[in-house]
C-alpha cells in the first residue's frame, strides 16, 4: 500500500470512529443516566423509555443528514462534505456535554436534549456515506471490499472507545457523581477528537473517480431527485439488507446493557466489561468478511451471515435470561461477530450500487434509511416486547430484521466486479 492510499484508508477510518464513539456515548448514556438526569423522577420504567425515545431521536433525523451532506457531496465534492459532517457532529456532541438538568431547567432540558441528539443524526447522516465512498472510489482494482473495510471499522473502535471511557468512569466515580457530572466527560472529550479528524480530513484531496466526472460532467442539479427517479429499486434494497445490522448492535448493546444492569443485577463495569470483549469479535470479523467479500462476492458473505443473525435470535432468551456472565458474555460476542459479517461488506456494497452523480446521496440514504428500520426503535420495542412477552420476543425481532435483510440480499445482484467510474 502507498504512503497516499495509507493517509486514505487513515482517513476514511479515523472521521467514522470519532463519529461513532460521538453517537454510542449517547447510546450507553441513555442506558445509565439520560432517563433519571433529564426526566422527571416519578416512575423509573417511565423515564427508561423516555430516554429510549430520545436515542431514536437521531435515527431519524440520520436520513435527512444523508439527503443534505449527499447533495453537496455529488455536487461539490467528498473532501468538503466530510468536514462539515464532522463539524455538525462535534458540536452537537459537546454541547450535549454542558446541557442543564431537569432539576435545573425543567422541560428545557429534554427538549434542548431532543435537539441536540437530532444534531447529532444529521452529522452522523453525512458521514459514512462520504466515508465510505472516499475509501471506495480510491481502491485498488479488485480491493474495493478490503478498502471499504475501513470505514467499517470505525464503529468498533469507536465503541470500544466510548465504553472505554464509561468503564473508567464507573470504575472511578460513585452512582452519584456519575450522575451528577461524570457521564459529561466523555461528551466534552469530543472536540478534542474531532480537532484530530478535521486534520486528517483537511489534507485529504478529492477522489480521482469524483474529479473526473466533474470534469466529464456538469454535476446531477438535484440528486436526490434523480435517486428516487431512477435508483430507487436499489435504494430499498439497500436499506432493508442494513436493517439486520443495527437491529443487532443495538439490541446486543443498549438494550442489553440496560437490562443487565436493572433486571439482572449485573454492575454497570462487569457489563461494560464484558461488551469490550464482545467488540473486538465485531472488530475481528470486519476484515475476515471484507476479504471474503473481494473473494467470494458480497452476497454469499452477506447471506452466510444473515442466515447466522437469524439463528443468533434463538440464543438471547437463554444465554441472556441465565444471568451467568459467561453465557452472557458469549452470547454478546457472538451477536457482534455476526453484526461485523453484515455490516463490512457494506462499505463496498452500497457504493457500487449508485453511479456516481448521485452515489454520495444514495449509499448515504440507504445506510441510513436502514438505521430508522433497523435501529430507531429497537431498544424501546425491546423493552416493550420484555415487558410484555420477555426475551424471547426480543430474541423473535433480531431473527425477524435477518430474515428481512435476507430477503433483500437475495433480490439483488453481485456487485463485486461492478465499475465505479
Amino acid at each position: 500500500m502507498n504512503p497516499s492510499l495509507t493517509r486514505i484508508a487513515f482517513a476514511s477510518f479515523i472521521g467514522t470512529a470519532i463519529e461513532f464513539y460521538d453517537f454510542y456515548i449517547y447510546g450507553l448514556a441513555v442506558a445509565m443516566v439520560i432517563g433519571p438526569v433529564f426526566f422527571p423522577s416519578s416512575d423509573p420504567a417511565t423515564q427508561a423509555l423516555n430516554a429510549f425515545l430520545t436515542f431514536g431521536i437521531a435515527f431519524l433525523a440520520r436520513p435527512i443528514g444523508a439527503l443534505l451532506f449527499g447533495h453537496f457531496g455529488d455536487r461539490i465534492g467528498r473532501k468538503t462534505t466530510l468536514v462539515a459532517s464532522l463539524l455538525v457532529m462535534g458540536i452537537s456532541t459537546t454541547l450535549i456535554g454542558v446541557l442543564p438538568d431537569y432539576e435545573m431547567v425543567g422541560w428545557v432540558a429534554p427538549a434542548l436534549l431532543c435537539l441536540l441528539r437530532f444534531g447529532q443524526g444529521i452529522g452522523l447522516g453525512g458521514e459514512w456515506g462520504g466515508a465510505a465512498l472516499l475509501a471506495a472510489e480510491y481502491a485498488p482494482a479488485g480491493r474495493r471490499g478490503w478498502f471499504g473495510m475501513f470505514p467499517q471499522l470505525g464503529p468498533p473502535i469507536g465503541f470500544l472507545l466510548a465504553v472505554g471511557s464509561f468503564l473508567l468512569l464507573a470504575s472511578q466515580l460513585d452512582e452519584a457523581q456519575l450522575r451528577a457530572w461524570g457521564w459529561r466527560l466523555p461528551f466534552l472529550a469530543s472536540a478534542a477528537l474531532v480537532v484530530v479528524g478535521l486534520y486528517v480530513r483537511l489534507k485529504l484531496a478529492e477522489t480521482p473517480i469524483f474529479a473526473q466526472a466533474l470534469k466529464n460532467h456538469q454535476p446531477t442539479k438535484l440528486p436526490l431527485l434523480e435517486l428516487f427517479t431512477q435508483h430507487s429499486k436499489p435504494l430499498v434494497l439497500g436499506a432493508l439488507a442494513m436493517v439486520v445490522c443495527y437491529a443487532l448492535f443495538y439490541i446486543t448493546t443498549v438494550f442489553s446493557l440496560s437490562y443487565g444492569v436493572s433486571k439482572l443485577g449485573i454492575t454497570r463495569t462487569q457489563f461494560l466489561s464484558m461488551l469490550c470483549i464482545a467488540i473486538v469479535f465485531m472488530a475481528a470479523a470486519t476484515p475476515l468478511a471484507a476479504w471474503a467479500g473481494d473473494r467470494y462476492g458480497r452476497r454469499p458473505v452477506l447471506l452466510l451471515a444473515g442466515v447466522g443473525a437469524a439463528l443468533s435470535g434463538f440464543l438471547l432468551a437463554p444465554m441472556l435470561g441465565s444471568g451467568s456472565l459467561w453465557q452472557i458474555t458469549i452470547f454478546l460476542s457472538i451477536a457482534l461477530f455476526l453484526m461485523g459479517a453484515t455490516f463490512a461488506p457494506m462499505g463496498a456494497l452500497l457504493p457500487e450500487l449508485f453511479p456516481t452523480a448521485v452515489r454520495y446521496t444514495g449509499a448515504g440514504t440507504a445506510y441510513n434509511l436502514g438505521g430508522i428500520l433497523g435501529a430507531s426503535l429497537a431498544p424501546y420495542i425491546a423493552q416493550q416486547l420484555v415487558l410484555h412477552g420477555g426475551l424471547a420476543w426480543v430474541g423473535g425481532y433480531i431473527t425477524v430484521a435477518a430474515v428481512i435483510s435476507l430477503a433483500a440480499v437475495a433480490a439483488m445482484h453481485e456487485t463485486r466486479d461492478q465499475e465505479l467510474s
